[in-house]
């Protein structure tokens, strides 16, 4: 049957679609399917300083903090910054330091002044550590085996300055857990790769390690302080480059991290993601915004492709080979970064995914105000 021009236009532009999307699977996130695990270090090179940051966290501190105090590494300190909590996190940090030596207390009060969002905290923390190693973490995390600091510790290259570890979502019932730890998978597949192939441009504050010299030496958050989030993707999109960054993501190195439990709150923590993204390097504002684009042209032309009887078969026929080839891609880097429940469901999960970050990029356009709790 001979197509018309319409139908030859929008068939070509499927085709192209497909084959950008293409690009990113076997060229970029392929990688991370075949990247070699390390083995966790068995001894430690040198101390290091862990940074948490926790406002009104008292039932997250008391359930996750003592794994972190408790891990295998024979010099570390952890640094927990209480910022202006009133939920009693105050009165738990001090019974904390009575029983662990390592645990170092910093408290900012509700009347001091402070850089918007979390950065100040942080900031207070990195000046309070006493090793130029940090290794950050959250207040609601839970490290993934004892053995976490040897994971994330300094590496024995010294060009490296910053490590980007990965932090997985803990399984809940429901599918907004599935739709939270699938976003979670696609976001640490992209940044996880791209460092793999030499360009860092974020990490999760989570489950991330830099140095205290690096940064000072860039002044801190000082070129986006006025914005709200980022003070961790944007210190990493600032900072890293190809020679100073490596990724650490054996499962034993990985921090467990609680999920949100509502759409009101996830959509909130995303809106935050969405508005540092802004503020990326122009490069990598540029390849994230091609994969959104062209994902949802991908899906846009071949909707359009189904009201036409002669580009209905080969529009299927490519969204199947498309499904098949991330079929080999992508269940085995679930497996890898520990969503392996979610390899039977994943494409039924990316549809949904997609939906969600359209919806929220439109949000976020007519949402401005974001702040850190």
């Amino acid at each position: 049957m001979e197509l018309t021009l319409l139908e030859t236009c929008l068939l070509g532009a499927f085709i192209f679609c497909f084959l950008i999307q293409l690009y990113f699977s076997l060229f970029v996130h392929l990688k991370l399917a075949f990247y070699p695990v390390e083995p966790i270090p068995e001894t430690a090179k040198k101390p290091l300083s862990v940074v948490i940051c926790a406002r009104n966290e008292v039932e997250n501190l008391t359930a996750y903090l003592p794994s972190v105090l408790s891990q295998n590494y024979p010099d570390f300190e952890v640094i927990v910054v209480n910022d202006r909590s009133w939920d009693g996190t105050r009165q738990l940090l001090e019974n904390f330091a009575k029983q662990h030596r390592r645990l170092k207390i910093v408290t900012i009060g509700e009347g001091e002044k402070f850089i918007a969002g979390k950065k100040f905290a942080v900031t207070m923390g990195i000046k309070a550590a006493s090793n130029d190693w940090l290794v950050f973490t959250d207040a609601d995390c839970l490290p993934a085996s004892e053995n976490w600091l040897m994971g994330m510790q300094q590496s024995e290259n010294p060009e490296i300055d910053i490590v980007l570890g990965y932090s997985p979502y803990l399984r809940r019932r429901g599918i907004l857990n599935a739709l939270i730890r699938f976003e979670t998978f696609f976001t640490a597949v992209n940044y996880l790769s791209y460092a793999i192939k030499g360009m860092p441009y974020m990490g999760v504050g989570r489950n991330m390690a830099y140095k205290k010299t690096l940064f000072f030496k860039n002044k801190g958050f000082a070129a986006h302080m006025h914005i709200p989030s980022g003070d961790d993707d944007l210190f990493v999109n600032a900072n890293a480059t190809a020679a100073n960054t490596e990724i650490r993501i054996n499962k034993d190195a990985q921090v467990w991290s609680e999920p949100n439990t509502s759409f009101g709150a996830y959509l909130r923590q995303k809106k935050r993601h969405f508005g540092a993204g802004k503020f990326y390097k122009g490069k990598h504002k540029f390849i994230l915004s091609c994969q959104i684009i062209f994902q949802f042209l991908f899906y846009a032309f071949f909707t359009a492709l189904l009201f036409f009887k002669a580009t209905l078969y080969p529009a299927l026929g490519i969204l199947g080979f498309s499904i098949l080839i991330r079929c080999f891609i992508y269940p085995r880097i679930l497996k890898r970064l520990n969503y392996s429940d979610l390899r039977w469901c994943f494409p039924i999960l990316d549809i949904l995914l997609f939906i969600f970050l359209v919806f929220n990029g439109i949000l976020s356009i007519f949402v401005k105000k974001v702040k850190w709790k």
